[in-house]
């Protein structure tokens, strides 16, 4: 995914110590049958650390209340939202204005989608992709149905993991209004050529909606360097609440027919916010972007510490992932897919083991190892259905978070080479 590349006034050299990231992490305090647990499980949802959790307490207790209102807690609460969607905006490298908050990023695409629906009829095509979690093909595919669109999926490839671009080539014609596409995928970790897709969806006229779910805590999200139309992204995979964020372009956010209510505001960006929001939820997405941003102290300015920080915790994932995938190299029967590590690629794995139901192998590592790890599709079905792997429970994935350490990466190889 494209990433800024302003950083002559980031903080140089910037290192991180994972046992003082750990520290900040209450739920490693746990433990499953004598091991702390490991949480690889972070591609589903991470762990927060005691700031996120203090930022939503100090919140509901202190300052709780619905905004727009002349008492104090209620302007205390704008506030705070202002200020959240100043740190999404430096996180996105977007003006604050275009941040959009809503209760998840399924419910913001089913929301743009069909405030986007209005605009497009029978002729056109949205092209979507066999490598997206289904919350980017859904919304479209009902909106297709809706209004009369052509839906088009371009198919990928098994052996890289990655996008078949003769058939995104193929797929994306002068007919196309929209190109669906996700910054990495959440069940290979493969990261999506970004250029390439605005470059073919812009040659034709089309809009770009980018589903950076997964690859946001990997890979610093830059719009204004993207060129995309649409940006969406989930605060709870990055050390964050459940909340969901949009972000789209002014030009197009301010004129689109959103359903609302009529008293409701009409200006950017709160028009696209239906309803009361999680408050609470969204002070904690912020107090997640700060915590990242915190990991690399000093003067410099906030966006310029995410980049730092992003480039250490990148270099960290890259060597533990490679740790990981030389561990579980040559043990027999078992399957690892995607891209090699140092590749473009998240620090996440899918594998398989020959003869053995992923969903039991998931509760074995938990029950015996401590090692949390998730299996099945993750909604990302296609992707299983291509591997031909549906029928078969289909994967096992391991991702490595900010606080993952070598021990866990070990633990988590001996669990698998002792079940084999």
């Amino acid at each position: 995914m494209t990433t800024t590349n302003r950083t002559h006034d980031a903080p140089a050299g910037a290192t991180l110590s994972n046992s003082g990231i750990r520290e900040r992490f209450p739920a490693l305090q746990r433990t499953v049958n004598g091991h702390p647990v490991a949480y690889f499980d972070g591609p589903e949802g991470t762990q927060v650390p005691a700031s996120v959790a203090a930022a939503v307490s100090d919140y509901l207790l202190h300052h709780n209340a619905n905004t727009h209102w002349n008492y104090p807690t209620s302007r205390e609460t704008d506030d705070l939202l202002a200020r959240a969607r100043g740190a999404m905006g430096d996180f996105l490298n977007a003006p604050a204005d275009e941040v959009v908050f809503g209760a998840n990023m399924t419910t913001l695409t089913f929301h743009l989608a069909r405030a986007l629906g209005w605009r497009w009829g029978p002729g056109a095509a949205i092209v979507v992709t066999a490598l997206d979690h289904r919350a980017n093909v859904d919304p479209w595919r009902t909106l297709a149905k809706e209004r009369g669109v052509e839906l088009r999926l371009v198919e990928m490839d098994t052996a890289s993991g990655d996008l078949d671009w003769q058939d995104f080539d193929r797929k994306v014609t002068d007919d196309v209004v929209l190109v669906a596409v996700c910054g990495a995928s959440n069940a290979l970790g493969t990261v999506v050529d970004l250029d390439r897709a605005r470059e073919g969806a812009h040659r034709v006229g089309a809009e770009l909606f980018v589903d950076a779910v997964h690859s946001a805590p990997h890979l610093l999200p830059d719009v204004d360097a993207l060129g995309a139309d649409y940006l969406v992204c989930s605060p709870y995979k990055f050390y964050g609440p459940h909340v969901g964020v949009l972000w789209g372009r002014r030009d197009i956010l301010e004129t689109l027919p959103v359903p609302r209510l009529a008293p409701a505001s009409d200006t950017m960006p709160e028009r696209l916010e239906t309803g009361t929001l999680n408050h609470e939820g969204i002070v904690g997405a912020a107090a997640a972007v700060e915590f990242l941003a915190d990991l690399t102290p000093g003067p410099a300015g906030r966006r310029a510490r995410l980049e730092a920080t992003y480039a250490a915790l990148h270099s960290r994932g890259v060597e533990l992932l490679a740790r990981l995938m030389e561990g579980l190299a040559g043990l027999p029967g078992l399957t690892t897919f995607g891209r090699p590590a140092g590749g473009a690629r998240t620090p996440t794995l899918a594998f398989t083991v020959d003869g053995h139901d992923p969903a039991k192998v998931a509760m074995h590592l938990a029950d015996e190892w401590g090692v949390f790890v998730s299996d099945g599709d993750f909604y990302a079905s296609t992707v299983v259905d291509r591997l031909g792997l549906a029928s078969r429970g289909g994967l096992l994935r391991a991702g490595v978070a900010c606080f993952t350490n070598r021990e866990e990466v070990d633990r988590l190889v001996a669990g698998v080479t002792e079940l084999i």
